[in-house]
């Protein structure tokens, strides 16, 4: 199962990989511009052919892929001049924007489809309504509650006087049908303290109905004392679907942004097991790292459910991961090529504005040290990443 998680990682990679070329060139021959070639990987050719202007074919070492047009910047000259009309560089800037940023949103649309797809084939990942937890009190504070302690408590919690007992299955409250955790925890958490509850539960194969009034804990809110056993996975509506697509693309970006930021200052903490275990950055993972976890979830005792909706997120989640990086205004990425377009166009704003003729494109030889230190600086930040989950891998379970 360890190889079959690599080989659907690599394979899931590979594709992610082509589809951002793909979207480079599909908008650049939408605008015209001439692509000749797109191949699959890099090195030796092992196989390619000519379909119109555009060679395709495969390459030795599958670690990617690319897709040429003509003229992309100063220094690349066609090498016929009767296709300088077609390139690249001649074309207007919000179209080489919009080539520019395909890539990016192949990946951004993919994650969108894989997430979809998720919700409608396997299901939302929610926690039960099965009691697994039954708190004997009330906590005095948030921090007794976060530590699951009693001391100084003298009244026991609301589900407690009810007589909720392990393995009931909470079905409804106050009347409203309740399938997921979450909607007992929307129900419970807007009542005021002292709000009484009529609670359905299936215990035994019988209902039974009980009886509580809502307490409330100083910081978290209204509290009623039992915590789920497990997971459940839910198929919602379409509408709804898409809903779970938008926010948890939105919180994967989210959540990724705040891990990049916090790298730098926190790239000791890869090489340190209970730091990487409880930090941001500690979770940043390089594609080794990613391919040895889902290799490691699907050998693991769990149902399909779990492991497709792993892989499927994990998946997701990296394609937004790299469509947002991507995007970043440094060269040698596509953000940073968008950043010289934009560039190119306020330059020649500000000279019309003066009288003066545009200045034309950026000399792009002059930012090559430039493009070349920051790609070394991505293949030693690749590398260290590498290391770290070789010597200490990313903990699934926080520690």
């Amino acid at each position: 199962m360890d190889l079959i998680g690599w080989v659907i990682f690599i394979v899931a990679l590979l594709v992610s990989v082509m589809l951002h070329e793909t979207g480079h060139f599909v908008v650049a021959k939408k605008f015209g511009m001439k692509v000749t070639r797109f191949f699959v990987g890099f090195g030796p050719t092992i196989w390619s052919t000519w379909r119109g202007e555009t060679e395709y074919g495969i390459k030795a070492l599958p670690f990617g892929g690319f897709c040429k047009i003509v003229g992309m910047h100063s220094l690349d000259d066609p090498d016929d001049p009767a296709d300088e009309p077609r390139s690249f560089r001649n074309k207007p800037a919000w179209q080489r924007i919009a080539v520019l940023s395909a890539g990016s949103a192949m990946h951004f649309l993919l994650a969108l489809v894989l997430l979809f797809g998720l919700a409608l084939g396997v299901g939302v990942e929610h926690y039960n309504t099965q009691v697994g937890t039954l708190s004997p009190c009330l906590p005095v504070s948030l921090t007794a509650y976060n530590n699951g302690s009693c001391a100084g408590s003298h009244q026991a919690s609301p589900a407690k006087l009810a007589g909720l007992r392990l393995g009931d299955v909470v079905t409804a409250i106050n009347g409203r049908p309740v399938s997921n955790f979450n909607q007992l925890t929307d129900d419970v958490r807007p009542l005021p303290s002292g709000t009484p509850l009529t609670i359905i539960v299936r215990r035994d194969g019988k209902l039974v109905t009980l009886h509580a009034k809502v307490a409330s804990v100083k910081g978290l809110g209204s509290y009623l004392g039992v915590a789920p056993s497990g997971f459940v996975f839910q198929v919602p509506s379409p509408l709804s679907a898409i809903g779970y697509s938008g926010s948890t693309f939105g919180q994967v970006l989210v959540g990724s942004a705040q891990a990049i930021g916090q790298l730098p200052g926190g790239l000791h903490d890869l090489f340190n097991k209970k730091e990487r275990a409880n930090s941001a950055a500690g979770q940043v993972t390089s594609i080794y790292g990613a391919a040895q976890i889902t290799g490691a979830e699907l050998a693991a005792n769990v149902g399909w459910q779990y492991k497709v909706s792993f892989v499927v997120l994990l998946i997701a989640s990296l394609n937004i991961f790299f469509g947002a990086f991507n995007l970043l205004p440094l060269l040698p990425l596509d953000g940073g090529h968008i950043a010289v377009v934009l560039y190119e166009r306020i330059r020649a704003w500000l000279a019309r504005l003066r009288g003066r003729p545009d200045p034309g494109l950026v000399d792009m030889a002059k930012l090559l040290p430039v493009s070349f230190g920051l790609f070394m600086v991505l293949v030693i930040f690749s590398l260290v990443l590498i290391a770290a989950d070789i010597v200490n891998p990313v903990s699934l379970t926080g520690g």
